[in-house]
């Protein structure tokens, strides 16, 4: 599996003007493998609602759906799997309520690294590589030197890596040497569809064909 992972995030796309499902349809122009809406701050309802829209998109174009932190919502909308950060559901409990989801785990050092990829998830998130706007309070920078080694190790056990933080469409062939995967947040916003099409393409070129 290869490609770029753009997460459809309300936060970023509020006061942006954007229709979610409308900026989500264009990134899947660009055919990745995966797909997250992450929607920190939004009624559960609301959540559950616009993951039950994503779906036939991103299954028309074979990109797996991912929800953000929410097990019992990805279940409900048929999404194929859930993202935990460190602060989240342990995987084992994620596993226990719903053993058909995929996982996907975040990890920010070697150690984390490590614990995730004995859970045999679909993927593994390794950073912030770079700086990054797209938290309030982001973990310390791994750069590529740790990258590198963290693909290596995702390598051995086969499990894609997927690099995250701070990662534009200049900087995705440097990502691209180390990880299968790069994550897109910050870098799809343009001040038009057109051109968050024109972004998500530009993003995935480095990584070779999806999936």
């Amino acid at each position: 599996m290869r490609g770029f992972y753009p997460i459809v995030d309300l936060d970023a796309l509020s006061g942006r003007g954007f229709d979610p499902v409308q900026f989500a349809a264009r990134v899947l122009e660009a055919r990745p493998p995966l797909l997250q809406l992450r929607a920190k701050n939004a009624p559960a309802r609301a959540v559950l609602a616009l993951l039950r829209e994503l779906r036939p998109l991103c299954h028309r174009e074979g990109t797996l759906l991912f929800a953000n932190d929410r097990p019992d919502l990805a279940v409900l909308a048929g999404a194929d799997g859930v993202h935990l950060g460190q602060n989240d559901l342990p995987p084992a409990e994620a596993r226990r309520f719903a053993p058909d989801l995929l996982l996907g785990l975040s990890t920010h050092d070697l150690d984390e690294l490590e614990a995730a990829l004995a859970e045999r998830p679909a993927y593994v998130a390794f950073g912030p590589v770079f700086p990054t706007r797209s938290k309030a309070r982001p973990e310390p920078v791994v750069g590529l030197e740790l990258l590198a080694r963290a693909g290596e190790r995702a390598r051995e056990r086969g499990i894609p890596l997927v690099a995250i933080g701070g990662i534009d469409h200049e900087r995705a062939s440097l990502v691209a040497q180390h990880a299968a995967i790069g994550c897109a947040i910050a870098a799809l916003l343009a001040p038009t569809l057109d051109e968050v099409a024109a972004r998500a393409h530009a993003f995935a070129a480095p990584f070779g064909a999806a999936r």
